[in-house]
């Protein structure tokens, strides 16, 4: 692989929290993002999920790049834009995609999203080269889009399409319990609150579309008491997802339990000084020892953060480096 141009963060956001919240909201506009064209993607019975797609003149001369949000965020998140924005003007489809629920999808299925359903992902991007007839695929996602991205590409194993030519992971959940304590820890309980929050009030219009399958849990006063996002994975996540409890949740849905069967050529770009995704769980020897990933990790960052001092193309620097890797392995696309 090439060399990765180095971070050098805004020298007004070294500090971690910093960081992580200016890139929530920092203003951006993205002029040279056309408007995308709606489709459904059908993953199973009663089930599909909404992407915006942005098409080159002739899609199939052209390599493909989807991108997956994190939790409670969805294809209208400012780094899925600003990521579609450099890959279009690099001459890529861009495919931005919202996991079960989000984004105003909850009418689209009876099931909730959760970290595990990397089989939403794989069969958006089955779709694409079957019916669409792509010649090359890259698949990006953000925290937990990320943990969901490696997850696919772990499951694939030795029977990944050719036409998915790379993964890009940024910040990613791939250990998700160690993920949820970190959350826990006091000076993150900022986020954590944050994201309950957000949880409760999509599960309230889910409750309201499907009362007889949530209402019970949703409207009874149950979820009043849910203060961690454990809690909420023990009690709603779990409970409506086939999973035992929370721990059963984490242990199947993590990225970690297959990251080794990884085969294709995947980039993890993760801070070392993220708030809630430890660095730590990058040093597993699952990870490491797999030749087919590269870890970038910069000193500063915050979580999916890295505003560099830099302007124009390179302020958000991860989504620079995203398009670079997928142009680095395509055959298609002009370099």
């Amino acid at each position: 692989m090439k060399s990765v141009k180095d971070f050098h963060p805004h020298p007004a956001l070294r500090n971690a929290h910093l960081m992580t919240i200016a890139a929530a909201f920092w203003q951006r506009r993205f002029p040279r993002l056309p408007a995308g064209v709606s489709r459904s993607f059908d993953i199973e019975a009663g089930t599909r999920v909404q992407g915006d797609c942005h098409w080159q003149e002739r899609p199939r001369q052209h390599p493909t790049l989807v991108l997956l949000h994190g939790l409670e965020g969805s294809s209208e998140s400012h780094y899925v834009l600003g990521t579609a924005e450099k890959a279009v003007h690099a001459g890529f489809n861009v495919v931005r995609l919202n996991q079960r629920n989000c984004g105003g999808t909850e009418h689209l299925t009876e099931t909730l999203y959760h970290s595990g359903r990397s089989g939403d992902i794989g069969a958006v991007i089955r779709e694409l080269i079957e019916r669409d007839r792509l010649p090359e695929i890259f698949a990006a996602g953000f925290s937990m889009g990320g943990n969901l991205v490696l997850k696919m590409a772990g499951e694939f194993t030795g029977s990944a399409p050719p036409a998915l030519r790379g993964v890009v992971a940024v910040a990613p959940a791939l250990d998700l319990a160690a993920c949820a304590d970190a959350l826990a820890e006091r000076r993150n309980f900022l986020y954590e609150r944050h994201f309950v929050r957000s949880l409760k009030r999509s599960m309230r219009r889910k409750a309201q579309l499907y009362p007889q399958r949530y209402g019970a849990a949703v409207f009874n006063g149950a979820m009043r008491g849910i203060r961690t996002v454990r809690e909420f994975d023990d009690a709603i996540t779990a409970a409506f997802s086939g999973f035992r409890d929370a721990d059963d949740y984490y242990a199947r849905s993590s990225a970690m339990r297959v990251v080794a069967q990884i085969r294709r050529p995947t980039l993890i770009l993760s801070a070392k000084d993220d708030p809630f995704v430890p660095f730590a769980t990058f040093g597993r020897a699952e990870v490491r020892e797999n030749l087919s990933i590269r870890i970038v990790a910069p000193q500063y960052g915050g979580h999916c953060g890295f505003i560099s001092r830099e302007s124009g193309e390179e302020r958000f620097w991860c989504e620079a480096r995203i398009v670079e890797f997928c142009l680095e392995h395509s055959d298609s696309a002009i370099h």
